[in-house]
């Protein structure tokens, strides 16, 4: 609503080539006033709405409609509302009013928000009572220093425009972390059905073997498949912690992916050399699918190709960055061999977040893959 007053009742006539008349000046004014009402009010709100996309279409729909009752209020009565224009280096009283009205709406917005991100600690809501603040300052500004000509640029307006940029990191902030937990989500559903399908597959091999037990069967047969289940349900939960920590974003990237592949190496069977150049830079949700690619890259490698090294490199190489995974094991023909479940796996997560996947291998000469995204 402030963006479409400003620019329908103080900029578009400009535009047109003429000055700005007192039914313009005034629609700007209350158009500002009601925007500044509104975000008042929008601080002090507690109720979350049901159907947001419903309610911001509504909402949308309903600005054009204020604009239209502001110039229709503005231009019945315009002939009797007096100009607005500074003169002889004075400000108007009326305009200072009016503004002084807006330094309120602002302050009750200040309070609102400060009150809310206290009581939620919403990160949206301090950069919304940030931005707030500044424009408070900014409409005082108007209010105790006034404009002595139209044609030059306060130090209200500088304050407004950073007001504006404030409000903007905020949102931009708001939807990465929204996309984060979607992406979260998604991955927690996924680690579940993970859990599901192995980690329950085994702890059903131990119940089975330990009933067999129960029924009189040799311990010389049972007792190596019961520890041996017991060892894989243990190592596949180890797995499980790990993939839902990196899933939940409680542990940073490089110690989540360090510590898996210590879990993984603890045996022997595999050795894995680990590198992250600590100037690449990954969103939260390209953490996730990396995390996820790498170990579904050395899963394939340990269990399918039998390797004993693999070497795992995230870093640069010009303006792209590099996940690349490459072990020893038996390999396959990629011309001839339809992929497996893992690879287009990978493949597909790897399109996720925008990269682009390549994979070589040989019969007797390992496997290679790599992720490339951009810088």
């Amino acid at each position: 609503l402030a963006a479409g007053s400003t620019f329908c009742f103080g900029i578009a006539p400009v535009l047109g080539g003429r000055p700005l008349q007192p039914r313009e000046q005034w629609a700007w004014i209350w158009g500002g006033v009601l925007a500044g009402g509104l975000i008042a009010a929008a601080g002090f709100a507690r109720k979350r709405t049901a159907n947001r996309r419903r309610e911001l279409f509504e909402l949308l729909m309903l600005v054009p409609a204020g604009l239209l009752l502001l110039w229709m209020s503005a231009d019945s009565i315009g002939y009797a509302l007096p100009s607005l224009s500074i003169g002889d280096r004075i400000q108007p009283p009326l305009l200072t009013a009016m503004l002084a009205v807006r330094a309120l709406a602002s302050l009750l917005a200040v309070v609102g928000f400060g009150l809310r991100f206290r009581a939620r600690g919403n990160d949206l809501d301090r950069w919304l009572a940030l931005g707030a603040t500044l424009f408070l300052f900014a409409d005082l500004h108007y209010v105790f220093s006034p404009l002595v000509s139209n044609r030059f640029v306060s130090t209200g307006d500088y304050l407004r425009l950073l007001s504006y940029a404030v409000l903007l990191v905020g949102v931009w902030r708001a939807i990465r972390f929204a996309e984060f937990g979607r992406a979260v989500a998604e991955e927690r559903a996924r680690v579940a059905r993970e859990i599901h399908d192995g980690l329950a597959q085994y702890l059903f091999a131990v119940s089975t073997h330990a009933t067999m037990l129960e029924s009189g069967a040799d311990p010389e047969t049972a007792l190596p498949q019961l520890k041996q289940a017991a060892a894989a349900a243990q190592q596949e939960a180890r797995f499980a912690i790990l993939a839902l920590s990196s899933a939940s974003g409680t542990a940073p990237f490089d110690a989540a992916l360090r510590r898996y592949v210590e879990f993984l190496t603890a045996d022997g069977q595999l050795e894995v050399d680990l590198e992250i150049d600590e100037n690449v830079q990954l969103a939260p949700d390209e953490q996730i699918e990396v995390f996820r690619i790498v170990q579904e890259g050395l899963a394939n490698a340990r269990k399918h190709a039998g390797a004993r090294h693999a070497d795992v490199r995230i870093g640069l190489r010009g303006e792209e960055r590099i996940v690349s995974i490459v072990d020893d094991g038996s390999g396959f023909d990629d011309v001839t061999v339809t992929a497996g479940q893992g690879l287009r796996n990978m493949k597909a997560r790897s399109a996720s977040i925008g990269g682009g996947f390549r994979l070589r291998s040989r019969p007797g000469r390992g496997t290679a893959l790599e992720v490339v995204l951009r810088a």
